[in-house]
């Protein structure tokens, strides 16, 4: 992964305010080092340079045997994915036409990788699906 310094202004402190909602260390992953950002109610925010495995194994150190979740946008989750580093993911899928945007599991063999469907419920206006490895 390419490093470069953070290209942005370093009072920016995100969208959140003072208390953002995680209350637990967050570990960001981006190609722009920055010092953490430590804010009210437990939350700092660590910037990993050096890709999804070090992000992974920061997080479960922090995490001491608790639970960690992964948070991003398709493409990030998709680098976990087809690395088989997510033991279980719940998709919320309501019925929306939004034309173009990035396909989650475009290209993926979820069977290959050892995923399968454990849980699901469906309403008016989403359909959940829990997939386990």
């Amino acid at each position: 992964m390419h490093e470069t310094a953070w290209p942005h202004d370093d009072s920016w402190k995100g969208w959140w305010g003072k208390n953002p909602p995680y209350h637990v260390p967050v570990f960001v992953l981006t190609h722009h080092a920055r010092a953490p950002i430590t804010m009210e109610g437990g939350t700092t925010f660590h910037f990993v340079t050096d890709g999804i495995h070090a992000a992974l194994n920061r997080a479960k150190e922090a995490a001491q045997g608790k639970d960690v979740r992964l948070g991003g946008g398709v493409a990030t989750v998709r680098q976990y994915l087809t690395a088989g580093l997510i033991d279980e993911i719940h998709l919320a899928i309501a019925p929306v036409l939004l034309g173009r945007g990035e396909h989650l599991f475009a290209g993926i063999d979820a069977v290959s990788l050892g995923y399968k469907c454990t849980e699901h419920a469906s309403s008016d206006h989403a359909t959940h699906v829990v997939l386990t490895k």
